[in-house]
């Protein structure tokens, strides 16, 4: 325990010290000479932050060496001093970054002011202090003391003469310090040759072109007394021409070990000239390079240097490690020994004289034994004035030795491939080409190799040198099925395919190119091979294979459609083989069975339970994936259920057979099919009818709305009487139209007495009573279903309601006699006409006011009239004599009841239209009394208006009659406000429409219509039997303009009148209603009888009167109508 807890400190500490940061400059002193480039580098290490560190350089000058003098930063350009201010901008003085912790301070022309001791500093990017931050080092600046002279002169040569040239050097340096000295030669705008060095270490090395000559002595430096060095070149040659100057370094060794040149400096050149000899022979033999590989061409130049060349003859013999290869006479006919005679006959070698100067040696094929030493010798052919030729002067260069390497390939591969990861059952592709060192005449083999994550490596396929291809063992069954193919697309370059991959093809694939060459015996050698590769990674398909079931619909209405989506997961490929089948278990059941199936080729299977479902289903695979929606149109019973898509995954394999990989069941949904919500709605008015013996009983059932224009409707009749605790059956018509008589109808006796009806729009079912009977009387009502039909074509019941209830009264038919009393009332001359009915009598009526009654002669002339003394005459409003108006007068009158059946909807609906549309005002006519009725319609606009001063305001509605048609078809004339925007339409026998065109936000409001209906009396003559209005209809009119508020701020004289001048307008109104009531009570108060009691003042009653009917008028008094 002890000891681990020694090493973790151990390394705590390590950490620390390596953490630290450390500033390390270049060692000092360091010595350099005025106007050099002199560098200095720092460097930084155990940094925390970022890599790019900052340095900044400083000096202390010995005149005041505690003084900090900034020369330059690489972080803020106005860290320098004055002093250094116009050095650093001129580029003079600055910092070059090695790398992000490594800089190099330069001053390229160095002063002598700037001597001192240099201060190199790193700005911190550590989190805490810790460490070196700067470092230092000193700088002593010398004279320049370096000395190099030497004559410039002009010297002319002859070639093969000696050439020596002096250079003088000194320096005073008080520092150890070393001397280097170069010769060097230089023609025109060429770069300089060097010719020969002595090294500060008194090494003598020859430029490469002097060389040679060099190790044969002909070039020579040595050194003559402490300053004077002298340079000789013995035996020159032509290209010895041109300017030659000596050159010196001062070398001094810094602290750390480096020499380093302080100051280099050359002298005045020496122009030579050198001018040949015409006899003289230069023999010079060239070659490209001096190492060859097996099999590849070398060519040998001799290249002869004379005066006079063309007028001149020379024999060649060129040479292998001093045997003789062959020889070039002057006749230019060469001659080869016996093993260079066999090459050169099969065309491996060549000897050639290409000009005067030029003679070649080329071999093709070279072979490992022909490394060696190769040279040419040129004898000067002299002839005689016999003719005869004799051999001159005789001249070969230096022996020119080559190295002949074993074969050896020299080429690189390169291999891509299409990807590297697929999915199982893509195509791999790879490609394999040479990039470089392919020698033409050779021929390669190409070996394909997989490497698998076990190591294991196994052939592919390969393809030899004669284009010949075998597949590896392991792949000779898919090759021959076409699943691998390799093929060579250009000289070099190679494709291999694998077609629907496998999990097992993925690894690391590799490319191994042979390279072979030809022998000289025809025999094929390997020289080399090379290999590269690519590693690729193969997803499995049933990797993260799922399925899920959606719907958005999981509850739908008969006749709606629905959609199932099988989502497959992952996002397969178009390609991919899957296929999906729906399996189906209906409501209540517990087995699923298939319902369709999306092959894995395409195809559409259904399943043979639910054969149904094909002509409300749609099945669709998508194009980019393998989801699969089920949609099923015309929903019913049937279809509902749990539905739920099993995916299988298939691969197909190399020989066309196919393999299951894997099968997922989704989820399941339900579907919920629902009846459709009802709308009906049956009228619940109530109704009283009254009516004597043998005459007909109207009842009416209205269906206000239905849930669907094909409902069909069943209605059950009902009477409820006193005696009765439930409503017993009339009559029963079924949604098919099929009458049943109920157990009512049989007791009673009715079969033969009913009759029903029912209207062509099929909305109003009628029943009539024919020749009532007393018993007959009691509480009618009907019991309406709403019957439709299922998407499967049979008719289910949706809802019932039953309609309000029709009081029906039946009386015994009887005479009454009918007191007419006359009464006139002071301050009128109209006479009011009151009916007085006798005490016993069980009438309903009480009193009611008569404006205007008939009597004419002969009108029931069956009844004796009770005045036999007057003719029979009209009763109408008449001036009576003022004497006679305390006198009253009774007349008998009869009158028989009218059956009054007249029914208008009163359905309130609200109407929103924008400015400038139309609106429709419907009146619908539900029943009436009689097939001979017409009606009169008048429309009318309702709208509020406020009314009262400013302490109290009363809302009330002002009515305003848009349109009336008369009984006779009459048209009243419009309301100016109206004129040319109504348009009347009668749509049916019993319903009415206006229409207002041009709406405008003033025709906001309510409307109604009023329906008078008029029946003829027996003489011809219309009455109105009855009236009703229908409900309101609430129009709102979008106003589309300005806003009334912006109206009224942007007009300044409409602004007073709305919001300044109503004031005192209301105010006068308000007195003048105050002054007008107090003046009516004091009348009130004179208007008193003689004994203060109030006069009978009789308003208006309301009497509905037809005088073809047979029973009393109805005559009522109500509360409040005598004051």
């Amino acid at each position: 325990m002890r000891c681990l807890l020694l090493e973790l400190t151990s390394l705590l500490l390590l950490g620390v010290i390596f953490a630290q940061r450390q500033v390390t400059v270049q060692d000092g002193p360091l010595y350099r000479t005025e106007n050099s480039h002199i560098t200095i580098w720092c460097k930084v290490s155990g940094y925390q932050g970022p890599s790019e560190q900052n340095f900044q350089w400083s000096i202390y000058l010995p005149s005041a060496p505690e003084r900090e003098v900034q020369i330059v930063s690489t972080m803020d350009q106005s860290f320098p001093y004055a002093i250094y201010t116009q050095r650093v901008r001129s580029g003079e003085i600055y910092v070059e970054k090695v790398q992000g912790d490594s800089a190099l301070l330069h001053i390229t022309e160095l002063q002598d002011r700037d001597a001192g001791e240099y201060e190199c500093h790193t700005p911190t990017t550590d989190e805490r202090y810790f460490g070196s931050y700067s470092a230092k080092m000193k700088l002593v600046v010398i004279p320049d003391s370096l000395r190099v002279t030497s004559e410039a002169q002009t010297l002319n040569k002859v070639q093969h003469d000696s050439l020596e040239l002096k250079c003088e050097i000194s320096k005073s340096t008080a520092q150890h310090s070393h001397i280097s000295i170069a010769w060097y030669r230089k023609k025109g705008d060429e770069l300089a040759v060097e010719v020969i060095s002595l090294s500060r270490d008194f090494v003598l090395r020859a430029g490469s072109d002097y060389t040679q000559r060099h190790a044969s002595g002909d070039i020579r430096l040595d050194k003559i007394g402490e300053t004077l060095s002298k340079l000789t070149i013995y035996n020159l040659q032509s290209s010895d021409g041109g300017e030659f100057y000596c050159e010196a370094a001062e070398w001094i060794q810094d602290p750390d070990g480096t020499w380093y040149a302080m100051t280099r400096k050359r002298s005045e050149g020496t122009m030579v000239y050198v001018e040949g000899t015409d006899m003289d022979i230069n023999v010079r033999l060239e070659t490209e390079k001096r190492t060859y590989t097996v099999g590849e061409p070398v060519e040998f130049r001799c290249i002869l240097e004379v005066q006079n060349v063309a007028k001149r003859y020379f024999s060649i013999s060129w040479a292998f490690n001093s045997s003789l290869i062959a020889t070039f006479g002057a006749n230019a006919v060469p001659v080869l020994n016996n093993e260079f005679a066999q090459r050169e006959s099969l065309g491996q070698l060549k000897v050639a004289k290409e000009s005067d100067s030029v003679y070649i040696l080329k071999i093709y094929r070279l072979r490992l034994e022909d490394s060696g030493k190769y040279n040419c010798r040129v004898t000067e052919r002299l002839k005689t004035t016999t003719g005869e030729f004799i051999d001159g002067e005789s001249k070969r260069p230096k022996n020119t030795p080559i190295t002949v390497l074993p074969l050896k390939t020299n080429i690189s591969v390169d291999v891509s491939n299409n990807a590297t990861s697929v999915l199982e059952g893509e195509s791999l592709r790879f490609g394999c080409s040479v990039r470089t060192g392919f020698r033409p005449q050779n021929r390669l083999s190409v070996t394909w190799q997989l490497v698998d994550k076990q190591n294991r490596r196994s052939d592919i396929v390969q393809l030899d040198r004669d284009g010949t291809l075998r597949p590896g063992p392991s792949y000779a069954e898919r090759s021959s099925y076409g699943g691998i193919q390799m093929e060579q697309i250009r000289p070099g370059s190679f494709t291999l395919e694998i077609f629907n991959s496998l999990k097992a093809d993925e690894g690391h694939y590799e490319c191994r190119i042979t390279e072979w060459t030809r022998r000289l015996d025809g025999e094929w050698q390997m020289i080399g091979e090379r290999h590269n590769g690519s590693t690729v990674s193969i997803t499995a398909l049933d990797a993260g294979f799922a399925v899920t079931a959606i719907s958005r619909t999981p509850g739908v209405t008969y006749n709606e459609s629905f959609d199932l989506q099988c989502i497959i997961k992952p996002h397969y490929p178009s390609w991919v083989p899957v296929s999906v089948t729906w399996r189906f278990q209906p409501a209540g059941s517990t087995e699923f069975h298939d319902l369709v199936t999306f092959t894995r080729d395409g195809g559409v299977q259904w399943g043979d339970r639910y054969t149904g479902f094909r002509t409300r289903t749609a099945i669709e695979k998508s194009e980019s994936s393998n989801n699969v929606r089920l949609s099923i149109s015309r929903a019913s019973d049937t279809e509902a259920g749990k539905y739920q898509c099993v995916a299988e995954l298939w691969r197909k394999n190399y020989n066309s057979s196919w393999t299951r990989l894997a099968d997922r069941t989704s989820n399941l949904l339900e579907i919920r099919v629902l009846r459709p919500v009802t709308k009906l709605q049956v009228s619940k008015s109530k109704r009283s009818i009254t009516l004597v013996e043998n005459g007909p009983i109207p009842l009416n059932c209205s269906v206000k709305s239905q849930t669907s224009p094909d409902s069909h409707f069943a209605v059950l009749w009902y009477v409820h009487k006193l005696t009765d605790t439930d409503g017993r059956l009339i009559l029963k018509t079924t949604h098919s139209s099929v009458f049943e008589y109920g157990t009512y109808a049989e007791e009673e006796g009715l079969k033969g007495r009913l009759q029903f009806e029912r209207s062509l729009s099929g909305g109003l079912f009628s029943l009539t009573v024919q020749r009532a009977q007393v018993s007959d009387s009691g509480s009618y009502y009907c019991h309406v279903e709403e019957w439709l039909l299922n998407p499967n074509h049979a008719w289910y019941k949706l809802a019932e309601e039953v309609s309000g209830r029709t009081e029906v009264t039946v009386k015994l038919p009887g005479i009454f006699p009918i007191w007419l009393i006359l009464v006139h009332l002071k301050k009128f001359y109209t006479k009011f006409f009151f009916l007085l009915l006798p005490p016993f009598t069980h009438s309903s009526f009480s009193c009611c006011l008569v404006p205007d009654m008939v009597w004419s002669p002969g009108f029931y002339s069956d009844v004796p009239s009770p005045f036999n003394d007057r003719k029979h005459f009209w009763l109408k409003d008449h001036l009576f004599p003022r004497q006679e108006e305390e006198k009253g007068s009774s007349l008998s009158m009869f009158q028989k009841s009218s059956d009054v059946a007249l029914q208008v909807d009163t359905t309130t609906a609200n109407i929103t239209v924008p400015e400038q549309g139309h609106f429709h005002l419907d009146c619908n006519i539900l029943s009436l009394s009689s097939r001979e009725s017409r009606f009169a319609v008048t429309w009318f606009s309702m709208k509020t208006k406020e009314r009262g001063g400013q302490a109290s305001r009363k809302s009330g509605e002002e009515r305003e009659t848009l349109l009336k048609i008369g009984q006779d078809s009459i048209f009243s004339r419009e309301a100016n406000s109206w004129e040319g925007r109504l348009r009347f339409q009668r749509l049916s026998a019993t319903l009415y429409r206006l229409t207002v065109l041009q709406a405008g936000a003033v025709d906001t409001g309510n409307y109604s219509c009023r329906v008078e209906e008029w029946l003829p009396n027996p003489r011809g003559m219309w009455y109105k039997l009855a009236q009703e209005d229908s409900g309101p209809t609430s129009v709102y009119v979008q106003d589309t303009g300005s806003s009334l508020q912006s109206v009224i701020c942007s007009n300044d004289s409409l602004f007073y009148f709305v919001f300044f001048y109503p004031f005192p307008i209301f105010g006068i109104l308000i007195i003048t209603i105050l002054l007008v009531r107090f003046k009516s009570r004091n009348s009130s108060k004179n208007s008193e009888g003689k004994n203060g009691a109030p006069l009978l003042w009789i308003k208006e009653p309301h009497l509905n009167y037809s005088p073809t009917c047979l029973e009393p008028p109805v005559l009522s008094i109500h509360p409040g109508t005598i004051d």
